[in-house]
């Protein structure tokens, strides 16, 4: 394919002679004529005349181009092969000239018009003006050479479907001494025979020329003979063609103008459609047209959109965080290929230029919509972060929890919003309602978990308060076990509870909950409250017998004062036994259920009057028959108490209560011998029966006594010695636990001590006193018998019930005196020993 650039006007082949479209040629004569930038404002004029009439001749003298003319001295050959094009030098608006190859050449024959007709309806497609070249002489006969040309315009022009109005400037050559006024009607009349002789479709029928072509005509002198002449009449012809496009122009219809942006591909749409021998509809083509140019300059600004270095860093720098000023910056990137696109495609045809931009829009909103959703998200994030934070030193503060949410919700919300419409974009209209709403959602689910845990904390000091002020009073109370034990720990309770909920109600009031709520939560407080007693009685219930057994210890073991007792033989050992089992048992009747509310019961006295009031003597089977049908204890249950405040039942109270005397009888055994022996220790002197007989058998050998003098001095002799012996063997105490050990004691060591007596009376006599000699140990048999005495025992039921005897037995019904020989069976066991 040829291809020929010469300055200023860059002649180029359009399509070569075979049809086929130079793509590429039209491409780099856009880019150096930069027809791309001439929107409209452009005008094509195309020239169709008969070979060899000199048609690139008038077009290089007409626009200054310089199309290939043909050589007289060569002869008359075919000089334009195809279709050229070449820019209009100095022309205004920008003009291109199209040459097209000449008709009835013998080249192609005289059958072959193919391609006549296809360049004849390309050149009426894609042309403002189409000059037609023709000779003088040929006006006015029926077989000229331009009727055929005529013929074929006029029937290509039916298969474009409405077709843009087209000026067709007829060019006369050589003309003669006729004037142009006399030919031109003559030439008028020619043209509307050939046009109501052309076939037309059925829509055209009456359709008059005037309805599809400006009819122009012109009169050039020859070129050969009359050059001046020509070049001045073609000067003046020039002139025409400047500011062709404007109204009164040479150039008619301009609505089916393709812009200059989309000639190239117009062109060669229009081509292939000619090629393929289908009807042109120009309108639909302006569509096409402007359908793929729009969409191609829409995918160019997208493209450049994508990798704007703008768009790239504040891209990144959203990732990062919140970008201040974010959605003026990306709006204002949008906004300078949106205007580019409306720049490029505003000739276009507004429908698809209009489509096109919202797919554009839509298309760059699409792709930068998840920078915009990850900014939304850096704002979310901050706003809930924000209320955490002042609501955490709000209420660190002691400030109104529901207060502080309100506030805080209110000023987070605006921020929120603020930063919303900075971050928004002018071309879109995004709402960010979902943000928005997760924003509150988040807040009011932060906020609810604050609370719970304000309020669990809350609850928290509360419980531990009361657990403070309950546990260790009601215990207390209940160890102490009076009969008014459960009516003080009810006092207490209803007191430390009203305390508490009064100062919950008052610190749970900035949180302004519901009242149904504030009800439950109290409840929560007083039912913790009662829990807590119930757990403490049946922590206690559950070792009743070691407080029982610390309770008739506490009675039995010391005086009203809290001093120890001294078993002295003074004490009522049977009264004392029976107030230190009633403490016990009233302790018993106390951890035996819990009484919260003031429902009266008769455990108490069903106890006393079955464990405590009852005769001791065995009774027969029969009696045994009726009382065990009779006995209140022979039940699981406590009238008037239910099961769930039950925490010992009768039945277990009954055998607590036998497990209890079993392991007390030891410490009772223990105080009687004490008793016995401090009795024992104390009557060591004969009995007074014995110092009256004495006195009375006496009586002579005492007045003796009186009557001799040294009687009486060897009596007090004796006395001194009897005293000495006495205090320097303690008699009195070898005596204090029982009098054969106190003989036993005197007898091994009085021999020793007397002559240890006498000695020192000796060594004082002769001046040289001697220290005193120690005390010699006690007698094995003394020390062996204090051996034998009972110690008590702290595991009180090591020993079996059968192996202790005491004067004081239990039943149970009560307590009861017997008459064992404890001391005579203690006697003789220190006998046999002795022995």
């Amino acid at each position: 394919m040829e291809e020929e650039v010469v300055e200023d006007c860059c002649v180029t082949q359009l399509i070569d002679a075979n049809g086929s479209f130079n793509v590429e040629g039209l491409d780099n004569f856009m880019k150096k004529v930069k027809l791309i930038n001439c929107g409209l404002s452009y005008a094509i004029v195309a020239i169709m005349g008969p070979q060899s009439s000199g048609k690139s001749t008038l077009l290089n003298h007409l626009f200054h181009t310089n199309f290939r003319e043909m050589d007289a001295y060569k002869g008359r050959i075919q000089t334009t092969k195809g279709i050229w094009i070449a820019n209009c030098v100095g022309i205004q608006p920008f003009t291109i000239a199209m040459d097209l190859e000449g008709t009835d050449g013998r080249e192609r024959g005289q059958d072959d018009t193919t391609f006549e007709k296809q360049s004849a309806l390309f050149a009426l497609a894609i042309s403002d003006i189409v000059l037609i070249n023709m000779w003088c002489h040929d006006i006015g006969r029926e077989h000229a050479a331009n009727r055929p040309l005529l013929k074929t315009v006029f029937q290509v022009m039916m298969r474009l479907f409405s077709p843009r109005k087209t000026t067709l400037l007829f060019v006369i050559r050589d003309k003669t001494k006729t004037p142009l006024e006399l030919l031109e009607p003559v030439l008028r009349e020619d043209i509307q025979k050939i046009w109501v002789e052309v076939p037309k479709p059925q829509a055209h029928k009456n359709t008059p020329l005037s309805d599809f072509f400006n009819v122009e005509i012109t009169a050039l002198s020859s070129y050969e003979e009359k050059e001046e002449n020509f070049k001045e009449e073609v000067a003046q012809l020039r002139q025409r063609f400047f500011h062709s496009i404007s109204p009164g122009g040479l150039a008619g219809d301009r609505s089916g103008v393709v812009p200059a942006s989309g000639f190239s591909f117009s062109a060669q749409q229009i081509w292939k459609v000619i090629k393929e021998n289908k009807d042109l509809d120009l309108p639909a083509h302006k569509i096409m047209v402007a359908t793929v140019r729009c969409e191609e300059i829409a995918n160019e600004k997208l493209s450049r959109l994508i990798s704007d270095e703008g768009w790239l860093e504040l891209e990144d720098a959203v990732q990062a965080g919140p970008v201040l000023g974010f959605g003026k910056k990306l709006s204002s990137v949008l906004e300078m290929y949106f205007s580019e696109y409306d720049m490029e495609t505003i000739y276009y045809d507004e429908g698809v230029r209009n489509a096109k931009r919202q797919q554009l829009v839509s298309k760059a909103l699409q792709f930068v919509h998840p920078a915009y959703t990850t900014m939304l998200g850096h704002l979310h994030y901050n706003a809930l972060e924000s209320f955490k934070t002042r609501l955490e030193q709000a209420l660190h503060k002691g400030e109104g929890f529901a207060a502080s949410v309100r506030t805080f919700t209110h000023s987070c919300m605006l921020e929120f919003d603020h930063d919303c419409a900075d971050a928004a974009i002018s071309q879109a209209n995004w709402d960010a309602s979902e943000f928005r709403d997760k924003l509150c959602r988040d807040i009011d689910a932060h906020a609810s978990s604050v609370c719970s845990a304000k309020l669990s904390e809350i609850i928290a000091i509360y419980e531990k308060q009361l657990t403070l002020a309950l546990n260790e009073p009601v215990e207390s109370l209940l160890e102490a076990g009076r009969r008014d034990t459960w009516a003080s720990i009810r006092k207490l309770l209803k007191r430390e509870t009203e305390v508490v909920v009064s100062d919950f109600s008052t610190t749970i009031g900035g949180f302004e909950l519901k009242q149904t709520t504030v009800d439950s939560m109290v409840q929560k407080l007083r039912d913790y409250a009662i829990n807590l007693v119930r757990k403490k009685a049946r922590e206690d219930a559950g070792k009743v017998l070691i407080l029982m057994k610390d309770r008739f210890s506490t009675v039995f073991k010391q005086d009203n004062d809290s001093m120890p007792r001294v078993w002295t033989g003074k004490e009522d050992i049977r009264a004392i036994t029976k107030d230190a089992c009633s403490a016990s048992l009233r302790l018993l009747s106390v951890l035996a259920a819990i009484r919260l509310s003031e429902n009266p019961d008769k455990i108490e006295n069903v106890l006393f009057s079955s464990l405590m009031d009852g005769a001791g003597a065995v009774p027969s089977s029969q009696d045994r028959s009726v009382k065990a049908s009779t006995d209140p204890l022979a039940s699981s249950t406590w009238e008037e108490v239910s099961p769930t405040d039950t925490l010992i039942t009768p039945v277990q109270c009954k055998s607590l209560w036998r497990q209890f005397k079993a392991e007390t009888e030891y410490s009772v055994t223990q105080a009687i011998s004490a008793q016995e022996a401090h009795r024992k220790s104390n009557n060591w002197l004969p009995p007074p029966w014995a110092i009256l007989a004495m006195i009375f058998l006496g009586f002579n050998e005492f007045m003796l006594l009186l009557r001799n003098p040294l009687y009486l001095m060897v009596l007090f002799i004796f006395f001194l010695l009897s005293k000495a012996l006495w205090v320097q063997m303690d008699i009195p105490r070898e005596f204090k636990n029982s009098t054969v050990a106190g003989l036993l004691s005197i007898s091994s060591r009085f021999l020793p001590t007397f002559m240890n007596l006498l000695r020192r009376l000796a060594e004082e006599a002769q001046g040289h006193p001697t220290p005193e000699a120690p005390r010699p140990p006690y007698s094995s048999a003394s020390q062996s018998f204090r051996n034998q005495t009972p110690q008590p025992n702290p595991v009180s039921n090591s020993i079996p019930e059968s192996s202790v005897s005491s004067d004081i037995s239990f039943s149970d019904s009560g307590v009861d005196y017997s008459s064992p020989n404890l001391i005579h069976r203690r006697t003789t066991n220190i006998q046999e020993e002795l022995s």
